[in-house]
């Protein structure tokens, strides 16, 4: 493999051999002159994460001796639509600017166009994640939910105020760190809003257990509202400490949607196909049974209740929206609580608390572009835009990163694949009328 750096694979080497020699370190500094900062409880880089479109180790940045999350973005020009992808999640973590959503702190140089096939993307490196910890015996209190689904709430109104859709909202995708920082991560199915209704949409979006009805049922558009459903979803798991809705098929999670909140009338259903609207008119009629979410937990109150229904609205007409639900009373106690002790613009450069006078929920500065989406047409354009677009992203004044070969654990790293197909996001049922 090519080494990635803004050097030659030869000088890259040089240079390492020359100031550190090989070691157990994935990254190296790509200047000769540059001193590694190796401190002196250094951890082993080893692999953290597996998803659908990469792979990502926990690893030592040579420049200051902190440690970060290195993603592999492997293949990524085999075709368009996957070199497109990989190209919009680039730009989207460049882009991000908030304290609940993961962005890229550094990006390593690539090598020339010829040998340019895999991305490396470096971001802050959090502690876990939300479903490793719902799954844990650790106990979770009333405000714990209170401050997570507040901090996915706020990440999320940054997300749709540039008009960007997740599409794939799950514990998985949420960072945890020890002080309860929680970012939303994983944008590889993220698009930007489609506000032509007569464009489709993929349908092989959200894990199955988060996915909206909408969406189950064959809908060809959909808007944010579909990321608010994997919200509700996520409140209730966070209470209950198990899935809401766990299926092993579409045609039965639908069900399992339907024991609780009733059979959907047909205005419901309006924007699903004709063959899921048949399918459902011809079942029995179920009456709803919210009654049932107030059995998740001791800590469910009527406030939970009344803000966890309206995410979970079978249409995503009546769905609540991301705005709304942040100023629903249930999150005032959560609100006040991570802006006293977690949040660091409620703090002056002197450690002191200081008068919080801008939006509790800041909203992007502008929408996401993707109108470049358009313009390239060929594998050779998106390879030729994003080579350039990392190298002018890249701050001039900082070292820049390149792979070491010689790392004991470069071998594991450069072998590493995505996750296996089972785990997937599966594709949806095809309804017949």
């Amino acid at each position: 493999m090519a080494v990635v750096g803004t050097r030659s694979s030869r000088q890259c080497m040089m240079a390492f051999h020359a100031v550190n020699g090989p070691h157990n370190a994935i990254l190296a500094a790509a200047q000769p002159t540059f001193s590694s900062v190796v401190p002196t409880d250094a951890q082993p880089d080893r692999p953290i994460g597996y998803g659908a479109f990469g792979v990502v180790w926990a690893v030592t940045d040579p420049r200051d001796g902190k440690r970060v999350a290195l993603k592999k973005m492997p293949n990524v020009f085999q075709t368009l639509v996957s070199a497109k992808r990989v190209f919009r999640e680039l730009k989207m973590l460049c882009f991000f600017k908030h304290d609940n959503v993961l962005s890229a702190l550094d990006i390593l140089q690539p090598p020339h166009v010829d040998f340019f096939q895999e991305i490396y993307v470096v971001t802050e490196l959090m502690q876990s994640d939300l479903h490793k910890i719902i799954v844990s015996p650790q106990h979770l209190s009333a405000d714990h939910v209170k401050v997570f689904l507040y901090q996915i709430l706020r990440g999320l109104k940054y997300l749709h105020s540039a008009k960007i859709l997740h599409r794939d909202i799950k514990p998985g995708n949420l960072l945890v760190n020890s002080n309860c920082v929680l970012k939303i991560c994983d944008f590889g199915l993220a698009r930007v809003e489609e506000p032509n209704r007569r464009r489709h949409m993929t349908q092989e979006v959200v894990t199955q257990y988060y996915r909206a009805p909408e969406i189950l049922m064959g809908a060809t558009h959909y808007d944010a509202a579909v990321d608010m459903w994997s919200v509700g979803c996520i409140f209730a798991e966070l209470l209950g400490r198990r899935i809401l809705f766990q299926a092993s098929t579409p045609i039965q999670q639908l069900e399992l949607i339907t024991d609780l909140l009733g059979s959907p009338s047909a205005e419901d259903m309006s924007t699903v196909c004709q063959g899921a609207r048949q399918h459902m008119m011809r079942r029995p009629y179920k009456p709803a049974a919210l009654h049932v979410l107030y059995s998740l937990s001791s800590q469910t109150s009527p406030d939970a209740v009344h803000l966890l229904a309206q995410m979970l609205a079978f249409s995503p007409a009546k769905r609540l929206r991301v705005t709304d639900a942040l100023s629903h009373p249930y999150l005032d106690e959560g609100r006040l609580r991570y802006h006293a002790c977690m949040c660091r613009c409620c703090w002056s450069a002197g450690g002191q608390p200081r008068q919080y006078t801008q939006d509790y929920e800041p909203s992007a500065h502008q929408a996401f572009d993707d109108t470049w989406e358009r313009e390239l047409t060929s594998v050779v354009q998106v390879k030729d835009r994003m080579r350039k677009f990392i190298v002018n992203h890249m701050s001039p004044e900082k070292v820049p990163l390149c792979i070491n070969p010689q790392s004991a654990a470069y071998r594991s790293f450069a072998s590493s694949t995505v996750a296996h197909p089972s785990e997937l996001p599966p594709s949806p049922h095809q309804w017949e009328a």
